[in-house]
């Protein structure tokens, strides 16, 4: 007994548009994973997520034109859909493997031809491969949403053809099934894809995408052919995805491995950054060298990590009429921590967005590999541990409104944040923000502040200063020192009322903690900068709230300088 044509068109419709919700959010989360993932490559994480968004919009466009030329619908729906999945799941590991091959080729020429370090081929075509291969995750983006732009046009055309009138709400019914599916993906995305390895993210979604892909072929077999080379080909994409889902992480790191000069020794993601750890050895008698990067910037070299940090906690600390209470924003390794507990001080605050980030350095030992674990419990001296610490794990920019509702004070501040490599970095350089913070500091207190290269980013470096001056500060002044492992640095530092920190610095005979690099004559002589160095001051502007002119300064200064293997970059 056949069912009434208006029940058996209701099955069809029922499937196509699960099928086309599906798909949607499928489409969504690609997009999240190629433009996640052209972040940590490219080292801009913003920028990289709105041109892959822009980009596979416009190649969505490209593609519903191209589906008018598919001759058969049901036919070119189930290849379009063995073709995103495919894409969706190797992606990310054909351009992890791009890059990794690009990245050491020079030296492995260098090493056939025994060339020295200092002359490793990098220029010509090969600069050329290396820039193509870093930005291939814009080329599989644009193939993707070329191919996912095919499918809202390729549903309509089946329903038009399994309802065999042309259907006047058609259109509307898929995009309302797409802008719903899509809405889904975009909260399985945050809520759940997003905490776990982005190889194993993108097999389970392009799994869901040949699920619905195979319940489409199933359900029309009898309008396809090839069938029996379809179905093979079903189960040849579903092995690779259970491949993909099972190695595709050890597949990923060891070819960002390739990346780094040294040997890899531990990488995890959090809910919010890639973590990497690695180790050069340097003999027997001497502890290997630990560096420490984010999403592939370097964050600290053991072998120098002290030098920094002289410089930014020693100047505040010193300056300071106190050290009782001492509050430290970003630090997560917990190194600038370790150098203020050196004061003796009574209470120390620490906010850090990420929390996985702080809990590898508390406790090492539980979760890094015993060796390395040793040398970051070396590093860190435990600072975590000391009963005087509290850690805040939040948005430093709300953080410091809850500070100012219960009228806290704090003798000195350490502003230990990344560069502001994006724009949600960029309101942590803002005047609001500097404003804020002068008013937890106490009225003969002093805060330091991490604020780039002077000599890489000389332009942000003079924009972060100008705009702490315009926070009101009484004085504001900027130093600078050569950190090896990044080059030359520079800090800013302000007191809130009284004499300017250099001056306070100069009545010292002494310092009253001796740090491990820093002497009072390399302090004075660090407030010194070249000739006409602040010349164009006037003409650098101040960061305000959503004016994004410190990380434009930023990304204007560091635009050539991207890529991996520029160790010296700090995120």
């Amino acid at each position: 007994m056949k069912l009434p044509i208006s029940s058996r068109l209701f099955k069809h419709d029922i499937l196509l548009i699960i099928t086309m919700a599906v798909l949607a959010g499928c489409g969504l989360i690609y997009e999240y994973l190629l433009s996640h993932y052209a972040g940590r490559v490219l080292g801009v994480m913003e920028s990289a997520i709105y041109s892959m968004i822009g980009l596979m919009i416009v190649a969505m466009g490209l593609g519903a034109f191209a589906a008018r030329k598919v001759r058969c619908a049901f036919n070119g729906f189930v290849w379009l859909e063995l073709i995103i999945a495919f894409l969706g799941c190797s992606s990310i590991l054909i351009i992890g493997g791009l890059i990794a091959i690009s990245q050491t080729f020079p030296q492995l020429l260098a090493d056939m031809f025994y060339l020295p370090p200092d002359i490793t081929p990098r220029g010509g075509y090969l600069k050329q491969i290396s820039f193509l291969t870093l930005n291939s995750p814009y080329f599989f983006g644009f193939l993707l949403g070329f191919f996912i732009g095919m499918e809202i046009p390729l549903i309509a055309q089946i329903r038009e053809h399994i309802h065999k009138k042309h259907l006047k709400n058609n259109l509307g019914t898929i995009y309302g099934a797409d802008y719903i599916g899509a809405g889904i993906g975009a909260g399985i995305w945050v809520i759940f894809l997003l905490s776990i390895d982005i190889s194993k993210a993108s097999a389970l979604t392009a799994a869901l995408n040949l699920a619905a892909g195979l319940a489409f072929m199933l359900f029309y077999w009898q309008r396809l052919k090839w069938k029996k080379v379809l179905l093979a080909l079903h189960l040849l994409l579903l092995a690779l995805i259970f491949f993909i889902y099972q190695n595709g992480n050890q597949w990923l790191n060891n070819m960002s491995n390739l990346l780094y000069m040294d040997n890899v020794v531990f990488t995890d993601k959090t809910h919010y950054q890639q973590l990497t750890f690695t180790e050069r050895k340097i003999g027997a008698e001497h502890d290997p060298i630990i560096n420490f990067y984010i999403n592939g910037r370097l964050q600290f070299s053991s072998a120098d990590e002290h030098v920094y940090h002289s410089y930014l906690v020693t100047p505040a600390l010193a300056a300071s009429a106190r050290q009782d209470n001492v509050l430290i924003i970003g630090g997560g390794d917990g190194l600038a921590l370790r150098d203020v507990l050196a004061w003796s001080p009574e209470k120390v605050t620490l906010i850090d967005l990420d929390k996985e980030l702080i809990e590898l350095f508390q406790k090492p030992f539980e979760k890094l590999p015993q060796t390395l674990a040793y040398q970051i419990d070396k590093l860190t001296q435990k600072s975590f541990s000391d009963p005087r610490v509290t850690p805040i794990y939040q948005d430093a920019f709300l953080a410091i409104d809850e500070m100012l509702s219960s009228k806290q004070t704090f003798d000195t501040i350490i502003v230990d944040l990344p560069d502001p490599s994006h724009p949600d970095l960029n309101k942590l350089y803002s005047v609001n923000f500097y404003a804020r913070l002068k008013q937890l500091l106490a009225g003969d207190g002093v805060i330091a502040i991490q604020s780039a290269s002077p000599y890489h980013a000389k332009e942000a470096f003079i924009a972060i200063g100008k705009t702490v001056a315009a926070a009101e500060f009484a004085h504001v002044q900027q130093y600078h020192a050569n950190v090896p492992s990044f080059g030359e640095w520079g800090w800013t530092i302000a007191s809130k009322y009284g004499a300017s920190p250099l001056s306070r610095l100069k009545k010292l005979d002494e310092f009253l903690v001796e740090p491990q690099w820093l002497t009072l004559p390399m302090l004075y002589g660090a407030f010194e900068f070249p000739h006409q160095f602040f010349k164009l001051k006037e003409s650098i502007p101040v960061n305000y709230l959503g004016s994004h002119v410190i990380y434009q300064l930023h990304q204007k200064a560091w635009r050539d300088q991207q890529g991996l293997n520029e160790s010296h970059l700090q995120e």
